[in-house]
């Protein structure tokens, strides 16, 4: 079994001192605010550049929920991005409609796992775009 905390805090702490991720695949880290705890969280995810934003898919690796980060920012959408050689805040705004859908085809036909994710459930992975503020 993948003990993914542990996981993450090896591909934060690789980005942190790189500067990305050693896959190279295009990796920011988020951090929000726990939504129950007021805690403050950090995950590395797969991004998509889209004009001046960043735009992130909650995938939860295809389970039945929403993944904790997604909750979080839903409560608190100002969040904290690690991108690209820089720090800042920024907006999470929820993508819908048409937008969604084309970022999502974008990202799946870059990133085929993606599909494969959505493919083990009904429900529509939410997609974020986080503008800076």
């Amino acid at each position: 079994m993948i003990d993914l905390q542990a996981m993450n805090e090896r591909v934060i702490a690789e980005f942190r001192a790189n500067g990305r991720h050693g896959d190279g695949l295009p990796t920011l880290l988020l951090t929000t605010t726990g939504a129950r705890t007021g805690r403050r969280h950090v995950t590395p995810m797969l991004f998509l550049a889209d004009d001046d934003r960043y735009v992130v898919f909650a995938a939860n690796g295809g389970a039945p929920g929403h993944p904790d980060w997604y909750r979080n920012l839903v409560a608190e959408p100002s969040v904290d991005v690690e991108a690209d050689g820089e720090a800042f805040t920024a907006h999470a705004i929820e993508v819908t409609g048409a937008a969604r859908d084309r970022l999502f085809a974008k990202q799946a036909k870059a990133f085929p796992r993606l599909a494969e994710h959505q493919s083990k459930t009904s429900r529509p992975f939410p997609v974020i775009a986080l503008q800076r503020v």
